[in-house]
């Protein structure tokens, strides 16, 4: 019996690193190329990640067009945008014409314009070169944006051994063929075919005959996050897109879906953690300042909003000293239930697993704010009654402030998200600094409101 080859997980180590810097030092083609032909190209570009640019290109340009070009889409965008200054326009046009047309319009799209038609000319391939002008046009967050021109159609005229004839052409050009889609003479979509149906179907009948028409699709105009909310509902491998008239323009497959729900994760995150735009660890002090500044300002407002509510108190403070005491209690649980409530939403609005009825959202949360309220005051009234020794008039201020600035963070930590949203306005930008923030000062304010209600000052 054959023994079954192990599936070994790829490392990348320090000594696998010193070797390949090694072999290119040594410049010993022979074994760099063995070492790297036992690796996948996701791999290799792992490697060159962590080179230093010149062992980098000296790799890039060892290797042959075939692999570099799908090295290149894997590189880290800093360190693909240093190899690409380093490659001059003939060099990347030869990378291009190695990848899909989305893939080649994407890292064109990376490049000074005027470096871009530079490019262009000298991709030789004419269809080529044209189907990846036609997708530079597209904005990059669009459903033209996404897509690649490669695809297998056939028309509906077309017999079923004329169809077999053309697609073993046309597949040749596809690097996954995930579906075969129908068109009318017009070039429109009008349905798609079973490669099941297709092989036990007569020689002689018409595609026209077998094709199923119910084919879900999307406009080449449309928000690529609407893509992603019908590949994720339908479960969908690729889907076809058209333009107003229904003509098929080409097709957009999961993996570019991934990345886009990759980006949007790290968007989000981002914003949730009170960063305006997208940054890296390394990016320059000016760059980090600009991302973080904005959300730190909103921090400060708020934080001297909270700080005046409080001075107006600061003679009820002196006559209870224990309310001073438990502002950071309050502030702390304020922002944070609301933080939760506002991940919640903001996750469930991203799955579309919400409807966006407030009401009934809101009425939810006010009866988990009351509960998590309740058993939380619990604990602090016993706390501040028997450790920190308040009176129980106090106390029980506390713990009704406590209640009531819970379900207040609840109850906005879910209102902002679902207003946001229906407003068109990303609803990661409620979480983190803002959401946090805004409670801060309302908790503080029902907090003495509440105070001054029961103690009476």
């Amino acid at each position: 019996m054959a023994e079954e080859k192990e599936n070994i997980q790829f490392q990348l180590t320090h000594a696998l690193i010193e070797q390949v810097e090694n072999l290119v030092e040594q410049q010993n083609n022979k074994e760099l190329q063995k070492l790297l032909k036992e690796f996948h190209y996701a791999d290799i570009a792992e490697i060159l990640d962590e080179l230093n640019l010149e062992d980098a290109m000296y790799v890039i340009k060892l290797l042959d067009s075939e692999t570099t070009s799908d090295i290149l889409m894997e590189l880290d965008e800093d360190n693909r945008e240093k190899v690409l200054k380093n490659l001059s326009a003939k060099e990347i046009a030869e990378e291009v014409e190695e990848l899909d047309t989305d893939d080649a319009a994407d890292i064109i799209a990376e490049l000074p314009i005027e470096r871009q038609q530079e490019v262009i000319s000298n991709i030789e391939d004419i269809e080529h070169r044209a189907e990846i002008k036609e997708l530079l046009a597209y904005d990059e967050d669009t459903a033209g944006g996404l897509m690649a021109k490669e695809l297998v159609k056939v028309y509906d005229t077309w017999t079923v051994a004329g169809c077999l004839r053309r697609i073993r052409g046309q597949a040749e050009e596809v690097t996954r063929v995930h579906s075969v889609y129908v068109v009318d003479k017009q070039e429109k979509l009008v349905g798609r075919l079973s490669l099941k149906d297709l092989i036990v179907a007569k020689n002689d009948q018409k595609i026209a005959d077998i094709y199923i028409s119910n084919v879900d699709f999307v406009n080449v105009h449309d928000d690529a996050e609407e893509v992603v909310k019908i590949m994720q509902k339908y479960d969908l491998e690729a889907i076809p897109v058209v333009d107003d008239n229904h003509t098929l323009l080409g097709r957009i497959t999961i993996d570019d879906i991934v990345d886009v729900m990759k980006e949007e994760a790290e968007e989000d995150y981002l914003l949730a953690a009170g960063i305006t735009s997208d940054v890296e660890h390394d990016d320059s002090i000016w760059e980090l300042t600009k991302a973080r500044l904005p959300w730190l300002l909103i921090g400060m407002f708020g934080g001297i909003g909270a700080a005046s509510i409080i001075n107006g108190f600061s003679d009820a403070m002196l006559k209870y000293p224990a309310l001073l005491m438990f502002i950071p209690l309050i502030q702390a649980t304020a922002g944070n239930v609301g933080v939760q409530s506002s991940a919640i939403v903001v996750q469930g609005l991203a799955n579309n697993s919400i409807d966006g009825k407030i009401f009934s959202r809101l009425l939810k949360e006010f009866a988990l704010g009351l509960v998590n309220g309740i058993a939380i005051a619990a604990i602090v009234l016993l706390i501040s009654h028997f450790i920190f020794q308040t009176s129980y008039l106090e106390s029980i201020t506390i713990c009704v402030a406590l209640i009531t600035v819970i379900i207040m963070a609840a109850l906005i930590g879910t209102f902002i998200p679902i207003f946001l949203d229906k407003k068109g306005v990303d609803a990661a930008v409620a979480t983190g600094p803002f959401i946090t923030t805004s409670n801060d000062i309302f908790g503080i304010f029902i907090y003495f409101l509440i105070a001054k209600l029961i103690l009476g000052f």
